[in-house]
């Protein structure tokens, strides 16, 4: 009995990969997405933010920053994209 466990101590399971997270909903968005498209993405959502009151006034806020927060991301993305597509057609232009 002893051996059997020395075996299976010595024969450890070899690890499982991680898979790669995938957002396509998110990708296609941001493929497509112009800047008004990410303002007018939140506007309503931020309104209905706004009109809270009491208890639930304190989590709006937070809910509010969070969203400014993705705002920001996403237009930081669209920047990378468009700088992105601006370097690949200005390669294009150079090869022969």
């Amino acid at each position: 009995m002893a051996t059997a466990k020395k075996e299976k101590e010595k024969t450890p399971e070899p690890p499982q990969p991680i898979p790669e997270p995938s957002y396509p909903v998110i990708e296609g968005f941001v493929e497509k997405a112009t800047a008004d498209d990410i303002s007018a993405l939140f506007k309503d959502l931020k309104g209905q933010l706004g009109a809270l009151k009491g208890p639930k006034a304190e989590q709006g806020k937070k809910i509010g920053k969070a969203i400014e927060r993705t705002e920001e991301l996403l237009s930081y993305l669209l920047q990378v994209r468009e700088k992105l597509e601006a370097d690949r057609k200005g390669k294009g232009g150079k090869r022969k």
